[in-house]
């Protein structure tokens, strides 16, 4: 059985980032980072089962929290889509400096945009996924826009976006909308896993057209059938960690799940 340990390490602006190690049983054939949704979390239905699973495939996994979430320091709300980009950069500087090379990032919803901003900043790479993941950033602002108008007079406002209130501040939409990944999907030169459920009613599967449109082989597209946008059945989660360590296999030199 896979085995977890607890972890941090530095983060931008001055924040610890708590992280979680799924370590497989038996030694690692290589090393993974999972970045998680715009609020989620790493103890999420997405970003801890399906690192498990990847754990009992031979993949280890480093999913962690973003500021202000979990038990990582700083607050939420001074973060941004480019702090989030950024965090993936630092973690995986802490796992190469801790013998644990990265070579396969997975991201989910927002996280999976985060991924492919980051993979050319961060060396070693092998291999890229993303699950329910926005071609645009900015898509998340639909999940605030009644507020739009109150963030752009106040420069904040107060919003439920689920699982409690949390604060969006004027930067963070503007940061969303200055990124464009267009160039970053299209200049990636690594193998691209891109999974999506066809009934996602929170992200589009238009999103996953676009993103596969964009990048260039070798690309790999996988319909989650069945699949919401949270994955919170674990049949769903099972199901797409199983696909991505069958792929990743060819190109991390994995013995075949």
């Amino acid at each position: 059985m896979p085995t977890f340990e607890s972890v941090s390490f530095p983060g931008v602006n001055g924040t610890t980032l708590a992280g979680t190690l799924d370590i497989p049983d038996g030694g690692t054939g290589a090393w993974a980072l999972f970045s998680h949704g715009f609020t989620l979390g790493k103890n999420s239905a997405a970003a801890s089962r399906i690192s498990k699973a990847l754990a009992g495939h031979g993949i280890g996994v480093l999913r962690y929290d973003a500021a202000g979430l979990g038990s990582s320091t700083g607050n939420w709300e001074d973060g941004s889509f480019s702090t989030k980009v950024a965090d993936l950069q630092h973690a995986a500087a802490f796992m190469a400096e801790s013998g644990r090379p990265v070579s396969l990032l997975v991201g989910h919803s927002l996280g999976g945009a985060a991924v492919l901003a980051a993979a050319s900043e961060i060396s070693g790479l092998r291999a890229v996924a993303t699950i329910a993941a926005p071609f645009r950033p900015s898509h998340v602002v639909h999940l605030f826009e009644s507020e739009l108008d109150l963030i752009a007079e106040q420069g904040s406002a107060r919003v439920d976006l689920g699982g409690g209130e949390l604060e969006i501040r004027r930067h963070l939409i503007e940061d969303l909308r200055s990124h464009d990944l267009t160039g970053d999907i299209r200049d990636l030169h690594l193998p691209l896993m891109v999974m999506h459920s066809p009934t996602d009613n929170t992200v589009g599967i238009d999103n996953a057209s676009e993103i596969f449109s964009t990048a260039r082989h070798p690309r790999n597209f996988i319909s989650l059938e069945g699949s919401d946008h949270l994955m919170v059945e674990r049949a769903q989660t099972s199901r797409a960690a199983a696909i991505i360590a069958a792929w990743a296999g060819t190109y991390l030199d994995l013995d075949e799940p």
